[in-house]
């Protein structure tokens, strides 16, 4: 006897439609050819360029010199619609004149709103009728070493040049300090850049910002500061650029924190090579040859980022550094004070009455003191005391409120009332307000 099955239509067409997929999967006809991979690749090289061209700037910059106006180029690209823009420092320091140019080739005056040598960024506006496009900053923590890099810039005036590679490298640190403390942390890449990319944007596929392009390096290791062939091009890295340029625009300078050590690698964390006399790691015990392994209950590894987060550490906050001497685990409480003028590449002023009289400086009271200072409140009024001599009796970041019982509402105040009393006074008394508290200080007169 026969036996018959009997088989679903659905189930029929079920694996019809199985069999017609793995067919196509099979046949060589449903992939794409090397040509088509190739021109994706091309196109999305292209849709980058045109998309990011627009908000990519050339800076064109005059310095004025004894024996003439020197002009000097270079990039940066616009990063919110009000026209702020982001450079290097190198690119606009001691500039007289600042000017953009756009795509379109209209020009604009800039304004430079704030610099960071220490990290090489810049900040500088415009203004103009309409709202202009922007490039986005990606997050540099996700950059991958092997990732496609595509930088924007004008190289020996060739303006909005596009040339693309890979990233080389990260968390490359390749500039001496020589006094100057530096925050680096270089992105490497092989993507073509030259005199005068300095500025502009490295980006990624997505035609987002991973970083600015800094420098190249000479096969001798030096910065390279002529038209040269390097073949290493480094970028600061976004999220630093982003955190510096929110602060420039905010506060038009950078507040840091500062310990007061000279320090290099150790197997266990970072070894002491000097104390400042006077700053906060001498002050709150630190001595040569201390390895530093933990800083407010973090474990510290890496010197740079332990310079990181000192520089972020509020003035006048108290931390504590774990440290191995001759073995033994020690903790030390330090209170952070601001980063000297000159490890900042601040402008020391030595010509100043208040310098020459009693041997410090002062500058105005700006909107950032009060979130890095934590002894201040938003009633104070004064000028901030910005270097002094050593052993002086007032502290580096301290608030003069009063000088012999005058209130002084700005440097210029000050060095007035320094003027104007006599040689015949030996003497004064300042307010002063600091991570102490308030009190009287009576400083001796220079003539």
């Amino acid at each position: 006897m026969k036996k018959y099955i009997c088989v679903s239509p659905h189930l029929i067409i079920f694996l019809v439609s199985v069999s017609v997929i793995i067919s196509a999967c099979s046949s060589g006809t449903m992939q794409p050819t090397d040509v088509e991979l190739l021109g994706s690749i091309e196109n999305a090289f292209v849709n980058i360029a045109k998309q990011s061209k627009p908000a990519i700037v050339g800076v064109s910059v005059e310095r004025r010199h004894e024996s003439g106006t020197v002009q000097q180029e270079g990039s940066g690209f616009i990063f919110r619609t009000d026209g702020y823009i982001l450079t290097n420092d190198h690119v606009v320091r001691d500039a007289a004149v600042i000017r953009v140019q756009l795509l379109d080739r209209s020009q604009f005056e800039a304004k430079l709103i704030g610099t960071d040598i220490n990290t090489d960024i810049a900040v500088l506006k415009i203004n103009a009728k309409e709202e202009l496009p922007i490039l986005q900053l990606a997050n540099s923590e996700q950059v991958q070493v092997g990732q496609f890099a595509i930088a924007i810039g004008n190289p020996f005036q060739l303006n909005h040049t596009v040339t693309t590679g890979i990233v080389s490298g990260k968390e490359r640190v390749i500039l001496p300090e020589r006094g100057l403390i530096r925050y680096q942390d270089f992105i490497q890449t092989d993507a073509w850049i030259n005199t005068g990319n300095s500025g502009g944007p490295l980006l990624n596929i997505h035609g987002e910002v991973i970083g600015i392009n800094a420098l190249i390096r000479r096969p001798d290791d030096t910065p390279a500061t002529n038209a040269v062939r390097a073949g290493a091009g480094f970028a600061i890295p976004s999220n630093l650029v982003e955190k510096i340029g929110m602060q420039l625009i905010a506060n038009g300078r950078i507040i840091r924190g500062f310990l007061g050590i000279r320090m290099q690698p150790a197997t266990q964390g970072i070894r002491v090579m000097s104390v400042l006399r006077d700053m906060p790691a001498h002050l709150g015990g630190l001595q040569r040859n201390d390895i530093i392994v933990g800083y407010n209950g973090k474990k510290v590894e890496d010197i740079n980022e332990f310079k990181m987060w000192i520089a972020d550490s509020q003035v006048g906050k108290s931390s504590q550094v774990t440290v191995l001497r001759e073995g033994h685990e020690r903790i030390f409480t330090v209170t952070i004070a601001e980063m000297p003028a000159l490890q900042a590449g601040r402008p020391i002023e030595n010509n100043s009455v208040a310098w020459r009289r009693l041997g410090l400086t002062v500058r105005k009271l700006e909107s950032g003191d009060f979130e890095r200072y934590t002894y201040l409140t938003d009633e104070d009024r004064g000028v901030i005391v910005d270097r002094v001599r050593i052993n002086s009796p007032i502290p580096q970041g301290s608030l003069i409120i009063k000088v012999n019982g005058e209130n002084v509402r700005s440097a210029q105040d000050f060095d007035a009332f320094l003027q104007k009393v006599g040689t015949d006074l030996e003497q004064v008394i300042l307010e002063v307000k600091s991570s102490h508290g308030t009190e009287m200080v009576t400083m001796k007169l220079s003539d």
